[in-house]
């Protein structure tokens, strides 16, 4: 179980480009991380390197004692800026195929549709959903399939004020129950994080 994320004098290169170098952080149980900085500078790099995506071009991401790759099989939910969800299938459908397809069990898929105010929608297909319910199904996962560490690229956007609220909520009970958060942001989480800023 992950307890903890420790990157480690980080540099990542995107095209031969080195994207930031000398980056260092560690996150721990209770505690969520904000990415912060422009457009380019290489928030969601650092997230896919995190999750093993991506190869460092120098440093080390570790989780305590625990092999990173057991880790990031088992304990991680990457959620990337794009949805990810197939078009034609249903709400109910394509959280059904997630959960299988990461190891849920049980009345996890309900417990998602619930959490993200989707259980009336589940029928419906994912072509017939606004941006915003879109990212709730996305969102979902995350409770459909309980893991440890969050990795979210803008989580919040395009939600509305109403369930961004909603998600900072889900958001802080994770975090209560001994999760962690690494989010890339433009704008502030709705939850108490320490502010990395990446530059160049």
């Amino acid at each position: 179980m992950i307890v903890q994320v420790d990157i480690s004098d980080l540099a990542i290169e995107r095209g031969g480009q080195r994207l930031f170098s000398g980056l260092s952080a560690q996150v721990s149980s209770g505690k969520a991380l904000a990415l912060s900085g422009r457009n380019g500078t290489g928030k969601t790099s650092l997230l896919r390197a995190i999750a093993g995506l991506l190869r460092p071009a120098t440093g080390t991401i570790g989780f305590g004692e625990l092999d990173p790759a057991e880790a990031r099989a088992r304990d991680l939910h990457l959620l990337g800026h794009l949805d990810g969800l197939k078009a034609s299938q249903t709400v109910a459908e394509e959280l059904s195929f997630w959960s299988a397809l990461l190891g849920g069990e049980g009345q996890g898929v309900a417990r998602g549709l619930d959490r993200l105010g989707l259980s009336r929608l589940k029928d419906l297909e994912i072509r017939r959903l606004s941006a915003g319910q879109r990212r709730r199904v996305a969102l979902a996962r995350l409770i459909a399939v309980p893991r440890r560490l969050w990795l979210l690229d803008e989580p919040l956007s395009p939600l509305d004020a109403d369930w961004r609220s909603r998600v900072g909520e889900i958001m802080g009970a994770h975090l209560g129950s001994g999760g962690l958060i690494i989010a890339a942001v433009h704008d502030r989480l709705p939850i108490a994080a320490d502010v990395l800023e990446i530059a160049p």
